[in-house]
């Protein structure tokens, strides 16, 4: 394997970046149901002080062709190219805490050499805990709290955190391959996995990001400025809520998930909180076409503003 160190280029010298910090890992590609993810990164990244440390190779790990850089067209010439970027940052929470961020696309390639680039900078910098987070679609409702699966080394959180720990076999990301390289060098680390009810998966789902900084200030207890998103997560679920109550069809399905919820958080002796008793999960398509008209104008890339 090629040296995992020239898969990046540092832009602040290492020996000037202060030890002993929490580094915050969200890199989008595999699920990011409700645009957690990309809606932690933006958010993070307009809000906090930040300074670029190490920038990877994209030539290296990305799949243009899969994910195409965006060019702006003026009429008749080009005056823009923006291609992915994958960076390790310096932040600073709202109160002047200290951490890092490793920001950006999941590679497409080379990822045992990612992995152990990553893990390179942690021990050069002598990570305190590394923290990442994704989400996935599931059957639960949007009435309820956005529930997590925890995964890692820190049993203290995964033992008070997470609601659903099933034993199973899933298609992996980066950060699972880079949580295994650490949990097998005994690196603290913990992964969140936002459990998002289905049918608003597709959308950017403000709870979505208050649940991703919410689990990453439980685990580090950095604090993060949320009050433009919870406002707009508000506006979000009142319009919802209004669809669903001038819906009676609207109305059963979600009722049905919120049973089905309720009833295993009170140690229901159903299997999960995801499926009917007969195992059968039910289907984001049942969720009726009125609250999907409603939230198409949600989905990423189709807004005005």
């Amino acid at each position: 394997m090629q040296d995992p160190r020239e898969l990046y280029d540092v832009r602040t010298a290492l020996d000037t970046v202060p030890t002993g910090l929490y580094l915050v890992a969200a890199l989008t590609g595999f699920a990011d149901a409700g645009g957690a993810v990309s809606q932690l990164n933006s958010y993070l990244l307009e809000t906090l002080d930040s300074e670029e440390i190490a920038r990877f190779d994209s030539d290296a790990l990305l799949d243009y062709r899969a994910r195409r850089p965006i060019i702006t067209f003026e009429q008749d010439h080009l005056t823009d190219y923006r291609p992915a970027q994958l960076s390790l940052y310096l932040m600073r929470d709202e109160v002047g805490q200290q951490f890092l961020l490793l920001t950006g696309y999941e590679p497409d390639f080379q990822w045992e050499r990612f992995s152990s680039a990553v893990l390179d900078l942690v021990s050069l910098l002598k990570v305190r805990s590394t923290i990442w987070v994704h989400s996935i679609p599931m059957p639960v409702p949007h009435t309820r709290p956005i529930g997590v699966t925890v995964s890692g080394n820190r049993e203290g959180l995964a033992d008070a955190m997470s609601v659903w720990r099933p034993t199973t076999q899933a298609p992996a990301t980066a950060m699972h391959l880079i949580e295994y390289r650490l949990q097998e060098v005994g690196a603290s680390t913990v992964g969140f996995v936002l459990l998002v009810p289905h049918y608003l998966g597709d959308t950017e789902y403000p709870a979505a990001a208050v649940a991703a900084i919410s689990n990453i200030s439980s685990a580090t207890g950095l604090i993060f400025p949320t009050d433009k998103l919870r406002e707009d997560d508000r506006e979000f679920v009142a319009n919802i809520d209004e669809q669903v109550a001038g819906n009676p069809e609207l109305e059963r399905l979600v009722g049905a998930l919120e049973q089905r919820h309720d009833a295993y958080m009170q140690d229901s002796p159903l299997k999960s909180p995801l499926t009917h008793v007969d195992g059968a999960l039910p289907s984001a398509d049942e969720i009726a076409a009125e609250l999907e008209k409603f939230l198409a104008y949600r989905r990423r890339g189709d807004e005005d503003a």
